[in-house]
């Protein structure tokens, strides 16, 4: 069974953020073992130097680092990173269990993104958006878009 941890810099504060995944969470259980890993986000004053911004970062990528191991593929969040639509992700998902990992981990960053460490340790690197979400909702799609791509490969009826 293939697993998967979302690791997720500062913590779900609305109800109905935590409802929605922790409902896509119990759908993906078919599928997978999911693992979403909640972490300290740094605090920085209301208008931090580019410098105190780089070090929170830093902080903030060692916690990362501490959750995954070597044989994890890591799949970065963060706007740089590749558009996939639905199927290409699913094709993607499929190409790397294809390519012996059994766990992947999602890193979703704090509301200043991810350091460049986590980045170049990052296997891939995507984006749902060119849009801005807030990194709260960003996990409710992550959850919704990994069900989607995990129902074409299962060949379910939920994707349309």
């Amino acid at each position: 069974m293939l697993n998967i941890k979302i690791i997720a810099t500062g913590n779900l504060k609305e109800k109905y953020l935590k409802d929605a995944c922790d409902e896509y969470k119990k759908r993906l259980g078919a599928w997978a073992k999911v693992e979403e890993i909640e972490l300290k986000e740094e605090r920085l004053s209301d208008n931090p130097t580019k410098s105190q911004i780089d070090l929170a970062l830093e902080k903030e990528a060692k916690s990362i680092f501490e959750k995954i191991s070597n044989k994890t593929y890591v799949i970065a969040m963060c706007v740089e990173g590749k558009q996939l639509s639905s199927e290409e992700l699913s094709d993607k998902l499929s190409q790397i269990t294809l390519s012996g990992y059994s766990e992947i981990a999602f890193i979703v960053g704090s509301s200043f993104g991810l350091s460049d460490t986590v980045k170049q340790r990052a296997d891939y690197k995507l984006s749902v958006s060119k849009l801005t979400f807030p990194h709260q909702l960003l996990r409710v799609i992550l959850y919704e878009t990994t069900y989607r791509s995990l129902s074409i490969l299962n060949g379910t009826k939920y994707h349309k």
